[in-house]
């Protein structure tokens, strides 16, 4: 699905004006109904015998969860998954029908992976440290980190809550994978195996739960609205290269900042740097607490430097001042073709190299 709705798009590029606006609806739609045919007939030949299945062994294994907040809504999740696959099978293949199934093709592609990752959960994670080994190893791993030399590799969560990172640990020049619970930015973690690798370590612990998302509500990536029209920076730079007069310039600086429109350069700086600092709160760790500060603290800072240029564009309009004349073009080199009726020099004779003889 991934790779089908990169070509959709590049497809639908052609229809679009140069701000992302589509211009040929009729094309745009004939394009999105290829998309969903092609995504329905994968999806009967991949899933339509598979996906039942998944589902029972997603809901089997949640079953044996505690019920919590998050395996309530797993288990909505579920419930969706297994709607949508019988209207994906139920569609006859009418262009009504097949329209109104994209939005079920695209909740499989988006959330069918949440299906796998509880199904994988009736996996039997090996035994993990002793006390006394646990305690051993997290007296090393701590002394590592002061050291510089224990390095987090991925982290994931168990059906069980429990944050397990793997990391590599250094001492005389050796490097050890081990796993460990908690915050590593936090007291309170704890060392729980180590392994040869990070292939055995994955066999051997917990498998991961579905990871969560930002917005529950937000859009799924193969069902998105049509963005709006926007100027994009790298024209604006691109109208200040190509600018003669110090009005084009003063007005592609008030359109990078326009503080009244959604669309500007500087406003999707500051939303950009918004919704990273949400995310990084979202992580609930110490240092994702500390950077969802920091991105903060720089949104906020934006404001300043956005007043100043909106002045200096507005000063530099004011000059109505145009470049000098002598900042003159450089021609292109092209070297000129020879006249038609020109020969062309004869090419000079093989230089041939002969043996001197000596009587």
């Amino acid at each position: 699905m991934t790779d089908l709705d990169r070509k959709t798009e590049t497809a639908l590029d052609t229809v679009r004006d140069r701000y992302g606006h589509t211009v040929y609806p009729q094309e745009a739609a004939t394009i999105r109904a290829r998309r969903t045919q092609a995504a329905l007939n994968g999806y009967r030949l991949d899933l339509a015998d598979s996906a039942e299945p998944l589902l029972a062994a997603a809901r089997s294994a949640l079953d044996a969860m505690p019920t919590s907040a998050h395996t309530q809504a797993w288990r909505n999740v579920l419930d969706s998954l297994a709607t949508s696959h019988t209207e994906i099978l139920a569609t006859a293949g009418r262009e009504p029908e097949r329209q109104a199934v994209w939005a079920h093709l695209a909740h499989w592609a988006e959330n069918g992976s949440i299906a796998a990752h509880l199904a994988d959960q009736h996996h039997q994670p090996r035994p993990q440290f002793t006390a006394e080994e646990q305690q051993m190893w997290t007296d090393r791993a701590r002394a590592a980190q002061h050291r510089g030399e224990l390095g987090p590799i991925e982290s994931w969560y168990a059906a069980d809550g429990r944050r397990i990172t793997l990391a590599n640990l250094i001492e005389d020049d050796t490097s050890e994978v081990i796993a460990l619970t908690g915050d590593l930015d936090a007291p309170g973690w704890s060392v729980i195996g180590r392994y040869s690798n990070t292939y055995i370590a994955g066999k051997a612990l917990p498998r991961p739960v579905p990871p969560g998302v930002l917005r529950p509500e937000g859009t799924s990536r193969f069902n998105r609205p049509e963005m709006k029209p926007e100027i994009p920076a790298q024209e604006l730079l691109r109208d200040i290269t190509e600018a003669h007069h110090a009005g084009e310039v003063s007005e592609a600086l008030l359109v990078a900042i326009d503080p009244g429109c959604d669309d500007s350069a500087m406003t999707l700086l500051k939303q950009l740097i918004h919704d990273a600092a949400g995310f990084s709160r979202a992580l609930e760790t110490m240092q994702g607490q500390h950077i969802g500060a920091r991105l903060d603290s720089l949104g906020r800072q934006l404001g300043f430097p956005a007043r100043e240029v909106h002045d200096a564009a507005e000063d530099l309009g004011a000059t109505v001042a145009v470049l000098p004349p002598h900042r003159v073009p450089k021609p292109p080199r092209i070297r000129p073709r020879p006249a038609l009726e020109t020969t062309p020099p004869a090419a000079p004779l093989p230089h041939t190299t002969t043996t001197a003889r000596h009587p």
